[in-house]
């Protein structure tokens, strides 16, 4: 038997034109009695649904508007393996955390956590995410890479590039940048961050996990003081508010398609996208590692084409940074 979110789902599938589809054709389709079909609209209104029923006609989704839940996100999806195995849930400690606990259980390439909030949301190197209920996307996807754990690192700016990409499809015709190696930032402030945390031997990788946090509808009046001058949210850039299930199931489209690019074509098309939402080749940038200051300072060139940082100290020597903080 499916589960239910599986067959809510599908039922969502099936009303999804805005015209009347009739209680036997839903029946028909998905094998299900009339009291069954019945039974689950009602819980789909439950949920958040605005279903129309007539006699004679069946049931229409009566709005466009679409809950933020794991029927909403699994019925937009339109993803072949990415987030098709979801779990989604109002609060966790992390959703990192959690996917973890997937991975280590043989959870599938794909499957993705989603948090309507977080209790412990992690950044990179053990900083806290802060992570209020209802507002932002808090997710993590688990990939199992065919690659030498050395490459890992490329995933992050994978990750980097699907996020800038999802993200400028809801703020056209506003740009964003990347700021090396993982933080997105529309006009100097940040949006969007990304842990990567892997699990591997020498010479394989078991799982990756991408964890992805995003600032989606958060107002600056509810940021915390320490955040209020160096964050912001695509609603408070765009003035417009982000709808939660679109932007999820848009971000899956997105981390799906490079990741797949990257394994067939190699790294260099991700790193070339990569590098047109990069703004500091040429300027002046000092990198701190693990919080002890400045480490590296000098004139950024660029990337190389393994996703390390290179910068031109004073005395002309270019130095590889391959982990810090530009800051």
């Amino acid at each position: 038997m499916k589960p239910l979110a599986d067959i809510d789902s599908q039922i969502v599938c099936l009303l999804k034109e805005g015209s009347f589809v009739s209680g036997q054709e839903i029946s028909t389709a998905l094998k299900l009695s009339r009291s069954a079909v019945w039974k689950r609209i009602n819980g789909l209104r439950k949920g958040g649904y605005a279903i129309e029923a007539r006699p004679n006609k069946g049931y229409k989704l009566s709005t466009s508007e679409k809950p933020y839940t794991t029927v909403a996100v699994s019925s937009a999806l339109k993803t072949e393996t990415f987030a098709r195995v979801l779990h989604f849930h109002e609060s966790v400690e992390s959703t990192n955390t959690l996917a973890r606990k997937l991975a280590q259980d043989d959870a599938e390439e794909g499957t993705a956590v989603i948090a309507q909030a977080q209790t412990n949301g992690r950044g990179r190197r053990g900083r806290a995410w802060h992570s209020p209920k209802g507002v932002n996307l808090y997710t993590s996807i688990i990939l199992r890479p065919d690659i030498s754990p050395v490459h890992a690192p490329t995933l992050t700016l994978l990750a980097a590039v699907a996020l800038a990409e999802a993200i400028e499809e809801f703020i056209a015709p506003i740009r964003v940048n990347v700021k090396w190696p993982n933080d997105i930032l529309i006009n100097g402030r940040k949006v969007a961050g990304i842990l990567t945390e892997m699990s591997s031997e020498p010479d394989k990788i078991d799982h990756i996990i991408i964890g992805i946090g995003v600032n989606l509808n958060i107002e600056a009046k509810a940021l915390p003081e320490e955040l209020a001058e160096i964050a912001t949210s695509l609603r408070e850039a765009s003035g417009r508010a982000v709808d939660m299930t679109l932007f999820a199931c848009s971000l899956y489209s997105s981390l799906e398609k490079w990741y797949a690019l990257s394994l067939s074509s190699g790294f260099a098309p991700v790193l070339a996208k990569w590098r047109t939402y990069f703004d500091k080749v040429g300027q002046n940038v000092k990198v701190s590692e693990g919080g002890k200051g400045v480490a590296t300072e000098g004139i950024c060139t660029g990337i190389d084409d393994d996703g390390a940082l290179l910068i031109k100290t004073t005395d002309n020597v270019i130095e590889r940074v391959v982990s810090g903080d530009v800051i």
